[in-house]
């Protein structure tokens, strides 16, 4: 490994990546109380989070692909800056409308995870490279779920605008640590602005594997937001009568799911990340198994938290470590399609958690997380089937050319 990836610098980028995640993370368990903040409703106190998540996917797809073409070390410092002042923004938001553009602007600009990665995966040994995701990317899935639990503590013992004064503090303090540990990094690339945002359509249609990725990150993801979103609506009702603080304490349970992210990226260096992302996907659908039949217990509620981080981070570490093997001098442009994707698809899961509980509850939340899982696992089998297709005919069009 490069003497510049240090195991310190990868552990520093990995606490980063959980930081600046966390952003977008900390309203899903203080919705019920922005909510009555408010004096709104279940649904619509949901866009909340449905906003965040579109902001993040639009912020990924306009500065994620500067990573390729500016030095990154400045690009993450003045990203971070500029998104504390966009959580004071919700911090002090006075009314709805104010929350959900100060939300959306949280999103746009907390990408500074997605600029990391690809930056480890770059100083990253080919043999290493799904070791090291792997390590970063647990930093960024265990923050994540820590998330929920530091914000729902905040929220019920001083606030739920308090959670962003601190976040916004923490960020201020992030961007000085990085500037100061990070080495300078310059992208390979020549391009201009436009031609990176031009090729990244043309990466779309060049790479199959990218579009497959991309397509069962989104599904993943949309499952994994159907739960989140909903979870606090579902434990504040009978049998279990919890509040925020609690429903941030699930984050805990998921974080031993969280851990299974290094096995994954070791997996993946030594089997292929390939065949393994049917096999994340499965636990995944495992998971909404568990929280359909058994989660008005609590056990069963927190086996399936763990089976859900486990199948969904697993999955997004395997699908990263073959994205990042398609075109080196690319990364934050696969990065880019592959993320965008993915939120997209969590936020569009956000939107559906909260409509699905409106319309049938526990019930419609589980059949609607098992659904978007369900179209992922179809895509993955329609591309293993399809390459099964193409190498016997391959292989028939050997035997026939031998024979002649």
């Amino acid at each position: 490994m490069p003497d510049k990836l240090s195991k310190s610098l990868i552990w520093v980028m990995a606490v980063a990546c959980g930081l600046a995640v966390a952003n977008i993370y900390y309203n899903q368990p203080l919705l019920a109380d922005i909510g009555r903040s408010f004096h709104t409703t279940v649904e619509r106190v949901g866009l909340v989070s449905m906003c965040t998540q579109i902001g993040y996917a639009i912020g990924m797809f306009c500065f994620v692909p500067l990573g390729d073409m500016k030095e990154r070390r400045n690009l993450i410092s003045i990203l971070l800056i500029v998104v504390s002042l966009c959580l004071i923004g919700v911090a002090t938001a006075r009314n709805l409308l104010w929350m959900d553009l100060a939300s959306f602007a949280v999103g746009i600009t907390t990408v500074v995870p997605q600029i990391i990665v690809p930056l480890a995966a770059g100083l990253a040994e080919p043999r290493e490279r799904g070791k090291v995701i792997g390590t970063v990317m647990s930093g960024l899935l265990i923050g994540i779920l820590l998330a929920r639990t530091v914000s729902g503590f905040v929220g019920q013992s001083f606030g739920w605008r308090s959670m962003y004064w601190i976040a916004a503090s923490f960020m201020v303090g992030l961007g000085i640590l990085l500037r100061m540990v990070l080495p300078k990094s310059y992208p390979d690339s020549v391009l201009s602005y436009g031609q990176l945002i031009k090729s990244i359509g043309q990466l779309i249609l060049q790479e199959r594997t990218l579009r497959e990725a991309a397509l069962i990150g989104a599904m993943q993801f949309g499952g994994f937001s159907v739960f989140w979103t909903s979870l606090t609506f579902f434990i504040e009702r009978p049998p279990y009568h919890y509040g925020s603080s609690v429903a941030g304490l699930f984050g805990l349970v998921g974080v031993v799911g969280a851990s299974a992210a290094p096995i994954a990226g070791r997996l993946a260096d030594r089997f292929g990340p390939k065949k393994l992302v049917g096999f994340a996907i499965g636990i995944t659908i495992a998971s909404y198994m568990c929280f359909w039949l058994f989660g008005t217990q609590i056990w069963g509620l927190i086996a399936g938290v763990i089976l859900l981080d486990m199948g969904v981070q697993g999955g997004q570490i395997l699908n990263q470590t073959r994205i990042y093997s398609l075109i080196p001098e690319a990364r934050s442009r696969l990065n880019t399609v592959y993320m965008v994707t993915s939120f997209l698809g969590g936020s569009l899961g956000s939107a559906l958690g909260s409509w699905a509980w409106h319309l049938k509850e526990w019930n419609g939340v589980c059949a609607m997380g098992m659904l978007m899982i369900f179209l992922g696992f179809i895509v993955w089998g329609y591309h293993r089937i399809k390459e099964r297709l193409i190498l016997s005919q391959n292989r028939s069009d050997v035997s026939e050319s031998e024979e002649v």
